[in-house]
C-alpha cells in the first residue's frame, strides 16, 4: 500500500517539475525580450523574476515623483503610531504590492547573501546589519534597492558596483 502511495506521489511530482520547467522556460522568454528587464537584472541579486514583478508593479515608472516614493508604495517604509505623547516606530507598513515586496526582499537578502561581489549598495547595507540587525538591513536595503531599480529605468542605466565603475564610465 505504501509503495503505491508513494509512485502516485513521485509520478505527481515529476509532472510538477516538467510543468514548473515550461513556465520558468516562458518567464525567461519574456524577460529576454524585454529591455527594461534585462537592465534590471544587471543590479546583482536580481534575477528574471524580480525584475519581470517590479516592472510589472511599477507599470509606469512616471506616476512616482520621485525615486524614493517606489519603497514607500510597495510597503517597505516603518509603520508610526503618534497619539498624544506617545510615538510608537514599529514594523513596516505592508501596504501596496505584495508579491513586488516580496521580490525585493529576496533579491536584498540574495546581496546580502550570495553575492560575493561587493558593491557600495552591498557595503552600505552591511553597515546597517552590525548597528541594527540584519532583518533590518534587508528591508532597508529592498527599499533602496526599489529606488535605485526606478531610477535605473528612468534613467536608462545599467547598474554600477562603485565609484571606481564610475570614475572609468
Amino acid at each position: 500500500m505504501v509503495e503505491q502511495v508513494t509512485e502516485a506521489m513521485l509520478r505527481a511530482r515529476e509532472v510538477l517539475r516538467t510543468e514548473i520547467n515550461t513556465l520558468h522556460r516562458q518567464v525567461l522568454a519574456i524577460v529576454r525580450a524585454d529591455e527594461v528587464c534585462r537592465r534590471l537584472m544587471t543590479v546583482p541579486g536580481v534575477g528574471a523574476l524580480t525584475a519581470l514583478t517590479f516592472k510589472s508593479a511599477v507599470d509606469d515608472p512616471a506616476q512616482f515623483a520621485s525615486s524614493k516614493a517606489v519603497g514607500a508604495h510597495f510597503g517597505l517604509t516603518p509603520k508610526k503610531y503618534q497619539s498624544g505623547e506617545t510615538d510608537v516606530t514599529g514594523a513596516i507598513s505592508k501596504v501596496g504590492d505584495a508579491m513586488a515586496r516580496s521580490a525585493l526582499y529576496e533579491a536584498a537578502q540574495v546581496m546580502l547573501t550570495r553575492v560575493m561581489r561587493f558593491s557600495t549598495l552591498k557595503r552600505w547595507a552591511l553597515q546597517v546589519a552590525q548597528r541594527r540587525g540584519m532583518k533590518r538591513a534587508k528591508v532597508a536595503l529592498a527599499r533602496k534597492l526599489a529606488t535605485v531599480l526606478h531610477r535605473m529605468w528612468v534613467g536608462g542605466a545599467e547598474f554600477r558596483f562603485g565609484k571606481e565603475d564610475a570614475a572609468t564610465a
